[in-house]
């Protein structure tokens, strides 16, 4: 099993190398693939080191799979040429996401929908990922209507340079800033750029990539996407109202039984999800789970993940698992 991790010396792609390591995935070559500035420096993957190559020798040496988490351009650009010698892409960024021929997969919830045609695989955007998680037990339990998300979401979806921002503003020093404004003690109610409906594009993929992942037009999603100065992971103040009536405990089993969930909602021993302790973990907490006394059949959830992991590589890895475990790579 040949693996290119493409964006291996940034933030997700040294996750994906942690994240195939951790799982015992079979790797019997690795190619840790970057830009050209990058290219010649070393790498370490099981106690190995490997030195990182450009993406047309990557190419060239037709790997079974490419994990790629290098940004919406060089997917767009990349991806088919490797699609065209038989490599089968998953990948990160937004490029395919929304394509009518991509399939935009979730393992847990619609990996069944691959077959060995599709070469080039969509990860759904990291906010998206977790809460729809929570929602599919579910919207197969109750059928949603509607969903208002509010989230607040880690600078590390940002990127270095947002950690690095942070990390000067507490030291009071100067230096190059990722945002329009100081994150340090602060919400910047702005992920990703403005569109021309007044929504970011963060909001935008909750509303689009829910509706594509469930197969449901008819799941209305309003979104609004908050930065917060928190590495540790993604959170979200979820209400959605369900054409049918729930019991609360009922919704705390199914949410329990999914794969990949972990319900924490004991408040009287303050027992709920928070970034600080989802980091560096693959599953998604769902707590502070109550009804919505204001109208019918509707739910308050607080979902929080680990945005580097099963919000991106964790995710993409576990596509992978699925697609050798059923023989379609």
């Amino acid at each position: 099993m040949k693996i290119a991790v493409v964006g291996a010396t940034g933030m997700v792609g040294n996750i994906i190398l942690k994240v195939l390591e951790e799982r015992n995935f079979e790797v019997t070559e690795l190619y840790p693939v970057a830009s050209e500035k990058s290219v010649g420096t070393e790498i370490s993957f099981r106690n190995k080191k490997y030195k990182v190559i450009g993406l047309e020798e990557a190419v060239s040496l037709t790997p079974d799979l490419a994990l790629f988490s290098a940004g919406g351009d060089t997917s767009l650009e990349w991806a088919p040429k490797f699609a065209e010698v038989g490599t089968t892409v998953i990948d990160n960024s937004s490029a395919w996401r929304m394509h009518p021929n991509k399939k935009l997969i979730i393992p847990e919830i619609n990996a069944n929908e691959l077959s060995k045609e599709d070469k080039i695989i969509a990860n759904p955007n990291c906010s998206t990922i977790q809460m729809l998680m929570a929602l599919k037990p579910l919207h197969d339990a109750y059928k949603i209507k509607r969903v208002v998300v509010s989230t607040y979401q880690s600078i590390t979806g940002t990127g270095v340079k947002a950690v690095k921002q942070l990390e000067n503003e507490y030291k009071e020093e100067k230096g190059e800033m990722a945002y329009p404004y100081p994150i340090h003690r602060n919400a910047i109610p702005h992920c990703d750029v403005f569109m021309d409906n007044g929504y970011t594009k963060e909001e935008m993929k909750l509303v689009n990539e829910t509706k594509k992942i469930l197969g449901d037009d008819s799941v209305n999603v309003s979104a609004t996407a908050i930065r917060i100065p928190v590495v540790g992971g993604h959170s979200e103040s979820v209400n959605v109202q369900f054409e049918n009536d729930f019991d609360e405990n009922d919704v705390r089993k199914l949410l329990n039984d999914f794969p990949g969930v972990t319900v924490q909602d004991n408040p009287s021993v303050n027992t709920y999800p928070m970034p600080i302790y989802a980091e560096g973990k693959d599953d998604v907490f769902v707590g502070r789970i109550r009804r919505d006394y204001s109208q019918p059949n509707t739910l308050n959830m607080w979902i929080v993940a680990d945005n580097l992991r099963k919000g991106a590589a964790t995710n993409a890895v576990q596509i992978a698992e699925y697609l050798v475990s059923h023989n379609l790579v």
